[in-house]
């Protein structure tokens, strides 16, 4: 399988779905957890799943910038993975503690996605959009 995915480090991203309160959202969204297919560390049922126009219902993830007014709001169409008919994993992985490069946002998060790089204000912008 060869995705380009979130690789985020422990420091910033310390393992996220299996902090207890993710964990609950995700269970009282009815998700059920599965084995984990390598080399993604949380998995979950997707036979009971509504797809949505933003991908399968799931929890939410922001990424927070410098406010809590300025975020990247990432859908299920970019955060989850279909992984066979049943099960879709989670498409953020744990770099470790000793990463050798900086956090990698990969080509999945960015789908659909527009990027502004504004170099002489040093700003980045963003906008999701989708051709459906």
């Amino acid at each position: 399988m060869d995705l380009n995915l979130c690789i985020m480090h422990e420091t910033y991203c310390s393992r996220p779905v299996e902090d207890k309160n993710k964990l609950q959202v995700a269970m009282s969204m009815n998700m059920t957890r599965v084995s984990i297919v390598a080399p993604f560390g949380q998995c979950f049922s997707s036979q009971k799943k509504n797809g949505t126009l933003i991908g399968p219902k799931v929890p939410i993830i922001d990424l927070v910038l410098q406010t809590e007014l300025v975020k990247w709001r990432i859908h299920g169409r970019n955060s989850m993975v279909q992984v066979s008919n049943e099960v879709m994993c989670l498409g953020f992985l744990d770099g470790g503690l000793n990463l050798k490069t900086s956090m990698v946002i990969g080509g999945y998060q960015l789908e659909d996605t527009l990027l502004h790089f504004d170099v002489g204000a040093s700003r980045l912008g963003f906008t999701q959009q989708s051709c459906s």
